[in-house]
């Protein structure tokens, strides 16, 4: 375990401490990550005293040995949270102890076989958020990541003009986005990436199809790269051809809105405040009813991580935030457009991770 690691198992243990709990069983896979550095897709990691122990199957036998090697490893052949819990009965026969659990992450399957497993003898603490508010706040090391994917990312949306045309497919548009983020050292994208053109711009979320791109149209491209585990995240509006002067009018009100909410972003304001400036500048001009989303989230080793920049979001903003800016307006049978952007917060002010133009790009 590097000394990156074994900091953040420090903070863990304090917060275990300051939730009352002797121990805490992790299942949710980014925490377990974080915290001992396992990549795996299949670990439960239990914090027991001045020890670390990972339950994982065979298939990770090498690679949990390699990456979290300060780590008591269990390889398993049965469930790893009955496993888990048989390791706790033994523990608390000699003392009753205080575990914690990830009451969001834990099913109710998996919470059956671990109390069955552990016996009575454990008094169970449900915790929320615990290594998520630790999570929240980036080290400079994990800032250093984060620049360099969303570097990343905006290398690939600069290179747009090369693959974004009439004719070519939503899901063309997307493989080549996958591709290029790929080769330049991505693993992967950071969500599944959005391509939506023309009446189908109008869905934030949309899923990418067989509709063939076409002139006079909106495309809204929403990508981000995973490197070194960190996710970045950034949204640009294409027009192919000359945009109409309603379209150019809207997307100078998303611009005007996003320059807003970073105005208002810093360490001591609350999220809600940030959603709001954005939301005013949008009203101003009309448009408000068509903004349906938040103006951002943070991101990090996932793509959606505290704080949440939503209406009457009481949550402060501190430095070591990294957060999206990103505005956006939906109409109905015409399309939508949105801007989006990752900007770190410090103590004297604010960074903007992502670097491509920011304007509507007419092709």
């Amino acid at each position: 375990m590097s000394v990156f690691s074994e900091e953040r198992l420090k903070q863990v243990r304090e917060a275990m401490a300051g939730a009352g709990a002797d121990a805490l069983v992790l299942t949710h896979l980014p925490n377990i990550f974080y915290v001992a550095g396992f990549s795996g897709s299949n670990a439960v990691l239990l914090l027991l005293g001045d020890t670390a122990h990972l339950f994982t199957d065979g298939r990770y036998t090498i690679q949990a040995r390699e990456e979290a090697p300060e780590t008591q490893v269990h390889i398993v052949r049965t469930a790893l949270t009955e496993a888990c819990g048989e390791l706790l009965r033994g523990r608390s026969a000699r003392k009753r102890l205080r575990v914690g659990f990830e009451s969001s992450w834990l099913n109710v399957a998996e919470w059956t076989r671990l109390k069955k497993a552990a016996g009575q003898r454990i008094a169970w603490k449900p915790t929320s958020d615990l290594v998520e508010g630790i999570r929240e706040i980036k080290s400079e090391a994990e800032l250093g990541v984060m620049r360099q994917a969303a570097r990343v990312a905006s290398e690939v949306i600069v290179e747009a003009p090369e693959y974004v045309r009439p004719g070519v497919t939503e899901l063309q548009v997307a493989a080549e986005i996958d591709y290029r983020m790929r080769s330049k050292g991505a693993s992967g994208p950071s969500f599944d990436i959005i391509v939506a053109s023309g009446p189908r711009s109008a869905l934030p979320h949309a899923q990418p199809t067989e509709k063939r791109l076409q002139k006079n149209e909106l495309v809204v491209l929403d990508l981000g790269a995973i490197l070194r585990h960190y996710c970045s995240d950034l949204t640009r509006t294409v027009f192919l051809g000359r945009a109409p002067a309603r379209i150019r009018r809207w997307y100078k009100a998303i611009e005007q809105a996003q320059e807003a909410a970073h105005q208002a972003l810093r360490a001591g304001v609350t999220a809600g405040s940030v959603d709001r400036a954005a939301r005013r500048l949008l009203n101003q001009h009309g448009l408000g009813s068509y903004f349906v989303h938040s103006t951002g989230h943070g991101l990090g080793i996932e793509i959606h991580e505290r704080p949440r920049l939503g209406r009457g979001q009481k949550q402060v903003i501190r430095a070591g935030h990294i957060v999206t800016l990103e505005p956006g307006i939906y109409v109905e049978g015409v399309g939508g457009m949105r801007l989006e952007d990752e900007v770190a917060v410090h103590e004297g002010g604010t960074e903007v991770l992502t670097n491509a133009p920011r304007g509507l790009l007419e092709l």
